[in-house]
């Protein structure tokens, strides 16, 4: 005898095919994503009301013309203090800038043809500048330098610099210098005697007054008197040789700073020809423009 069990309806065919009902989510849910919700509203209309009363100043003018220097001024006066690692940087520059306005004095005592003078004054020296101890003659210095940086000519090698002493150099050698500048950083310590005796010259010093033949930063006289100290190792640039030394700009670098409760962004870009074509990517919502100039060419 067969059994048949009973027989479903289509109702309760279809009632298993349903999904179980889906409850919604509490209340405390809903609150922690309308809390969300509400301090990222927050925060961005903090942001917007802060970017509205900011002030965006634009840095102008021509290759050394000073921007970076106001630049560095803003910083000085109204951002953190230079870290080690900032400190060592200017370091190297400044260094550098002790090779580059040598360099060019040589360059511009050719171009003079006041070569002769220097030979003069080695001759009424006795082969010495009396107060120099390392009993090199102004011509001897010029020929080094000249051989060295110049004409690529020496016929003696610079006295090695070695790593051992390059590590007991507080400044050393830094990457964000590259690698042109922080070679003639160490230029700069393996010249120092030579330097130091062709900068007491008469005749370098009439030369340094036609500087602006050969665009030598007027700023530069100060390194070239104090290039002892710079070649010490245990030299660290002062806030005043960070203002005077030059470093090209090639990016635009801003900086922002808090000036009596109000919010300043300062932009910096290269003056060079080659630089100019970024300039137009800094010209959003700018508030003014300062425009710098040189004295020494108007």
């Amino acid at each position: 005898m067969l059994c048949f069990g009973k027989k479903r309806s289509a109702r309760d065919t279809d009632s298993r095919k349903l999904p179980p009902e889906t409850s919604s989510p509490p209340p405390s849910h809903n609150a922690e994503k309308k809390g969300r919700s509400e301090s990222v509203d927050k925060f961005l209309s903090s942001e917007q009301k802060k970017e509205e009363g900011k002030l965006k100043l634009l840095l102008l003018g021509t290759g050394e013309s000073g921007k970076s220097t106001i630049f560095k001024q803003f910083r000085i006066l109204y951002g953190t203090r230079k870290s080690d690692d900032d400190l060592r940087m200017y370091g190297v520059v400044v260094r550098s800038n002790v090779i580059t306005a040598i360099t060019k004095l040589g360059e511009l005592t050719r171009e003079l043809r006041w070569e002769h003078s220097l030979i003069e004054e080695s001759d009424a020296a006795d082969a010495a500048v009396p107060q120099d101890a390392s009993g090199m003659s102004v011509k001897d210095a010029y020929d080094q330098i000249m051989g060295h940086l110049v004409d690529n000519n020496a016929t003696h090698p610079l006295p090695e610099f070695t790593e051992e002493q390059l590590a007991n150099d507080w400044v050393g050698t830094h990457p964000r210098a590259g690698a042109k500048t922080n070679s003639d950083a160490i230029r700069c310590l393996q010249l120092v005697d030579a330097i130091e005796v062709l900068w007491q010259s008469p005749t370098i010093q009439a030369v340094w007054r036609q500087r602006a033949a050969k665009n030598i930063n007027d700023s530069h006289g100060c390194f070239l008197t104090d290039v002892k100290r710079i070649a010490s190792p245990n030299f660290i640039p002062t806030e005043d040789d960070i203002l005077k030394c030059r470093l090209r700009t090639t990016q635009v670098v801003v900086e922002r700073y808090n000036i009596e409760g109000v919010d300043f962004e300062i932009c910096d870009v290269g003056g060079q020809r080659t630089e100019r074509r970024k300039w137009i990517n800094c010209f959003n919502d700018v508030n003014a423009v300062i425009f710098v100039a040189a004295g020494s060419v108007l």
